[in-house]
């Protein structure tokens, strides 16, 4: 028998109990999927663990919709009820300890993790699905912070994600037979500036130009990215030879993917800021 729409008491228990395990995961505490599904059962409706982990996913969409951190192992899925961003919104505004687990988070840098092979790391990208948050609405949280967009302006978190990049490039060339190569690659946004549009000079086997520009987050692969209009700009002019690798879940297992040409042909964009002048 079908359980029916969720009731506003189960979708607060099941928020409650998801922000629970991400002040957790925030933190730096362990936590037991499994012992939390376990308490959440009686609570609801003859759900299934499926429809469980749905509404867990559901979650992790509306998180990032309002700029806040999810947890990685939840993957976002849009198509939920309004009732379940309310009840999130709600449940933020009065926290005040996850708001601020948040902002330190979005502020700091976590020991990095270290790789047995660092080449072992490059997964594919992220596919949009039916549900996703590929295509992402954006709501102002009540106290008015992106702790993704906070984030994004780590520059500490950004440097260490470029060094990463820099390891895999040179351990793929070396691996290639090109340690000549390797030798060469230049970190520009550290040697010459940001103004290039992008972060590192390495290149393919084959010897031409591979400009790579990094986005490195803590969270998970779904996490959206924020990017200059310059950075734009040069992966439309430089097409062929512009790389952006996203490295993502830094903090626990570092990983990353690549999308090769001009970040409007590969991504969907999302205009969330403007400057406006009365003249």
């Amino acid at each position: 028998m079908r359980a029916g729409h969720w009731t506003v008491e189960e979708v607060e228990a099941t928020v409650d109990d998801y922000l629970s395990m991400l002040k957790s995961e925030l933190a730096g505490r362990n936590f037991n999927k499994t012992e939390h599904r376990r308490r959440l059962f009686p609570r609801l409706r003859g759900r299934t663990e499926s429809s469980i982990e749905l509404k867990h996913a559901n979650i992790s969409a509306v998180l990032i919709e309002l700029g806040f951190p999810y947890i990685s192992g939840y993957k976002p899925r849009g198509n939920y009820q309004r009732l379940l961003r309310e009840v999130i919104q709600n449940r933020l505004a009065k926290d005040r300890a996850i708001q601020q687990l948040a902002a330190v988070d979005a502020i700091s840098l976590p020991p990095i993790p270290e790789v047995s092979d660092i080449l072992k790391v490059v997964t594919q990208p992220p596919k949009p699905t039916k549900g996703s948050a590929a295509r992402t609405r954006r709501f102002v949280q009540r106290n008015g912070v992106n702790y993704l967009e906070l984030e994004a302006q780590n520059q500490a978190l950004g440097l260490a994600g470029e060094e990463f990049v820099l390891r895999f490039e040179r351990a793929r060339l070396i691996a290639a037979g090109r340690d000549a190569l390797a030798d060469r690659i230049q970190h520009v946004s550290r040697d010459v500036g940001d103004g290039e549009g992008y972060d590192i000079r390495s290149f393919e086997a084959s010897g031409s130009d591979r400009f790579i520009e990094v986005k490195t987050t803590k969270y998970g692969r779904e996490t959206p990215f924020y990017l200059s209009r310059n950075e734009l700009r040069v992966s439309q002019c430089q097409s062929d030879r512009y790389h952006l690798y996203r490295v993502f879940t830094f903090r626990t297992s570092p990983h990353l993917f690549t999308l090769k040409g001009a970040l409007d042909r590969t991504c969907t964009l999302d205009p969330v800021t403007y400057i406006g002048s009365a003249a």
